[in-house]
């Protein structure tokens, strides 16, 4: 019988928590963060997948486990947050080569891989690749958890940017192309008069454009005019 052990205090940001956390990030409106997060574990051990599914059910995550890397893509959904536990050697679909098609794919869930002592130039390489970070066994189960955690945290927050970036590039989408002039010469820090000698207009007609383009962005000031602007350009 598996004797029970006492895990210190981790914290667990799920996406609502990311998103309740950074009120900067929420400024824009909120994405669909209400996804609880999955680890998904791939190795072609089934005691370990067992044990790793107690490990992790124990702390409060939910899992799913696969016994192979074609198994994970069959269910797999790339709108579901979390993270990917995989075994970097495994018969048929190997973990690098997974790791390969998911980055092919622009697939970018944070990936641990674990590794033999043998296998951790391999695993490097998979870092160089995409993969979040490599574990070597036999793990040591605190440290997997931290791990699991940053992991997490780390797609949440990246899934919450680019909802971020997504909605800030669609308030620009309704804005004249004057009015983006004026919101570009906004972000450059021109004063109305300069950006009416730029634009070949009246300090006049530069007001009504800027005053335009803050509603339609829905920007209660300049610095919130700025800040959806440089969002739109982000990751």
């Amino acid at each position: 019988m598996r004797a029970e052990t006492e895990y210190p205090t981790t914290i667990m940001l799920d996406c609502n928590g990311i998103a309740a956390r950074s009120a900067d990030l929420a400024e824009l409106g909120h994405a669909r963060m209400d996804m609880e997060p999955v680890v998904h574990v791939v190795d072609d051990d089934p005691n370990l997948l067992k044990s790793l599914r107690w490990l992790l059910e124990s702390v409060g995550r939910k899992v799913e486990t696969f016994e192979s890397g074609r198994a994970f893509l069959a269910d797999f959904d790339p709108a579901q947050p979390g993270c990917l536990l995989l075994d970097i050697r495994m018969p048929g679909m190997s973990g690098l080569e997974l790791t390969q098609h998911l980055q092919s794919r622009n697939i970018a869930l944070p990936i641990i891989l674990f590794t033999g002592h043998g296998d951790v130039p391999m695993a490097v390489q998979a870092m160089k690749d995409g993969a979040f970070d490599f574990i070597e066994k036999p793990y040591n189960e605190q440290k997997l958890l931290d791990r699991i955690n940053d992991a997490v945290e780390h797609d949440c927050r990246t899934r919450h940017e680019l909802a971020q970036r997504d909605e800030a590039i669609a308030r620009i989408a309704q804005l004249t192309p004057r009015e983006r002039e004026v919101m570009e010469l906004i972000v450059e820090g021109l004063a109305n008069k300069q950006m009416a000698v730029r634009l070949g207009i009246s300090e006049k007609t530069v007001e009504v454009h800027r005053s335009r383009a803050r509603r339609k962005l829905g920007a209660e000031s300049v610095a919130d005019l700025v800040k959806i602007a440089l969002r739109s350009r982000a990751c």
